[in-house]
């Protein structure tokens, strides 16, 4: 049966696998791929995903109330996210390993953003949580619609890098005084810390014990029983040893009540004032959620084969918060570590993330009254072993080997998100990646090239040193279109290396077989190039355009200055004609 089992993996890579293929292209049938992978669902695969399913739940129960706690949000509200968005990923997902979850990142954020909108109000903060999810599944419907899946790429990963080492340090600084057994504060990294700092002296010793055997046994399991619902183990541990030593009789804070049964379903007591205030919110946990999701299923599909679709995990993403929302609980995403438990557990389909949903559901219906005893210290040591995950040193080194340009947006990511605090930290990260994008696509590489020694062929003398130039032509390529943005960084360049020159140079070749978009600007900037050589008795030629780039140089007029820009053309031929001409006079 394993046999069997393994002979299937090539197919079930896309979740679109076993499949009629008329019936794939129904627009139903795209809408929810659960509807065609059900069809070619093998009984073999149940037991696997019932046991990837058992194995999640047990982890995603930890996790959830972990990440309400970050979110200032009731333990409940976790429960309620992971299982009403559990029940209705799976339907509409493109990865067949890809869990939907609460996470750190977007818990913090809420829980960060939405104290000083909430007046101190409990109440009023749970319905802000869940109007935030709702938000963010209009934002991710409507990016569905439009098929904006390229967004995902938007925040470079560099500034992801940058923000989650903000994050896990602002994270620690939230938990570290309930490891330690006194209250905490909730302002930004400096003030959290410097409260820290202030406030040990109130350390509970019974506190920082129970948080420290808890730190050490989820450390432990990490490094020996990797992808194993430890944490479940260690939360079950810290409820047996409140309820048999009365922890609380130590100064030992407990969760307290978590309500049993269901919520009621239907939209938050929110007004319509309240969705400006947090619309932003909203944007950048739609962001962080969508890089997530689409990170974790493109890792999956070059594991496993198959194609991801980020078109697709944006309605799954905008179904699942509609049903927290709905379900009053609070944003969530897709989460890395919750993925790599199920996949790592034998998932075969999305299914057991459903079966995982059911775990919660079983949990939430009859057996929250056991959660009560559970110690604050070791739900902080949960999440502070979960962040350390966050804070990647190798990465930010890797970056400062290799490319320190990037490694300056990565500190300055990381310095907004402890500076001006999470939400902005978001929003800074994307602006940072915005500059970053304008100014890579403004100043292209342009290549000046020469000829490969032995062959008929060109590529740039800089990155190849033993390429041969010829004498009196200025051959070059840039590597981007020619648009408004970038066109006078490429006329400069070449004017400059012009003059580098010298009296010696008779013709500038333009190859422009790298470029396969020239706007108006850009063709404008050619004519300009022209005129500009010709006062220094250069001729300008253009070679290997495309079919609409010639169009486009066609309908300006360019080719009345140049000459005919011909299909045929190479810049080789270019090259060549050129020679001959010089040795005929």
């Amino acid at each position: 049966m394993d046999e069997k089992i393994a002979g299937t993996k090539e197919s079930a890579g896309d979740v679109r696998f076993a499949t009629n293929e008329s019936a794939a292209g129904r627009w139903w049938y795209n809408i929810s791929p659960a509807l065609t992978w059900l069809r070619g669902y093998q009984p073999s695969w149940i037991r696997l995903d019932v046991a990837a399913g058992i194995t999640l739940g047990a982890y995603l129960l930890p996790a959830g109330l972990a990440d309400a706690s970050l979110a200032n949000l009731p333990p409940q509200a976790g429960l309620y996210a992971c299982l009403f968005g559990g029940l209705v990923f799976w339907l509409f997902c493109s990865s067949r390993h890809t869990v939907v979850t609460t996470t750190t990142a977007i818990s913090v954020l809420v829980g960060a953003s939405l104290g000083e909108i909430a007046g101190g109000d409990a109440t009023r903060f749970g319905a802000l949580a869940a109007e935030t999810a709702l938000l963010v599944a209009f934002i991710a419907f409507v990016a569905w619609l439009v098929r904006a899946g390229a967004i995902v790429t938007f925040i470079s990963e560099s500034v992801m890098a940058g923000f989650k080492c903000g994050i896990a340090l602002f994270l620690a600084s939230t938990q570290l005084p309930k490891l330690f057994g006194f209250r905490g504060t909730h302002g930004s990294f400096w003030e959290n810390s410097g409260h820290f700092l202030k406030h040990l002296n109130e350390t509970n010793a019974a506190s920082l014990l129970i948080g420290g055997i808890a730190i050490l046994l989820l450390i432990l399991g990490k490094v020996f029983l990797k992808n194993r619902p430890v944490s479940l183990v260690v939360v079950i541990g810290g409820i047996i040893a409140a309820s048999v030593f009365s922890l609380d009789r130590y100064g030992v804070k407990l969760l307290g009540e978590v309500p049993r049964g269901l919520p009621a379903m239907g939209l938050p007591d929110v007004g319509w004032h309240d969705l400006n205030q947090t619309l932003p919110l909203a944007i950048a946990c739609f962001l962080l959620g969508g890089v997530e999701t689409a990170a974790v299923g493109r890792m999956f599909a070059a594991k496993h084969g198959g194609r991801f679709d980020a078109n697709q995990e944006f309605l799954a993403l905008a179904a699942s918060n509609l049903a927290a929302g709905l379900g009053r609980g609070f944003p969530i995403s897709g989460g890395s570590s919750q993925s790599l438990v199920n996949e790592g557990a034998g998932a075969r389909t999305p299914l057991s993330s459903a079966f995982a949903a059911l775990i919660v559901l079983m949990v939430v219906l009859f057996f929250t009254h056991l959660l009560s005893p559970l110690p604050q210290p070791v739900l902080a040591a949960v999440v502070i072993v979960a962040i350390a995950g966050l804070f990647k040193l190798s990465t930010l080194k890797e970056l400062w080997r290799h490319d320190r340009g990037e490694f300056v947006v990565a500190i300055a990511a990381f310095l907004g998100v402890l500076t001006s605090g999470l939400l902005r930290g978001v929003l800074i990260g994307a602006i940072i990646s915005l500059v970053q994008l304008l100014r890579r696509a403004s100043r292209p590489h342009v290549a000046f090239l020469g000829r490969i020694p032995g062959a008929r062929r060109y590529s740039d003398l800089e990155r190849h040193s033993d390429n041969e130039p010829i004498p009196g032509l200025l051959l070059f390529r840039t590597e981007a279109g020619l648009f408004y943005f970038n066109a006078d960084y490429v006329r400069d360049t070449v004017m400059k290396r012009a003059a580098e020159m010298g009296a010696g140079l008779r013709l500038a070749i333009c190859d422009l077989s790298t470029s396969p978009y020239v706007d108006l600007a850009g063709a404008y900037m050619l004519a300009e190039l022209y005129e500009e050589l010709a006062t220094m008795n250069v001729r300008l030629q253009i070679v290997e355009a495309r079919a609409s780039v010639r169009d486009r140089l066609t309908a300006e007029r360019v080719e009345d200055k140049v000459g005919r820009i011909g299909r045929f053309r190479s810049l080789a031929d270019a090259v060549d004609d050129f020679l001959k001409s010089n040795q005929k006079t």
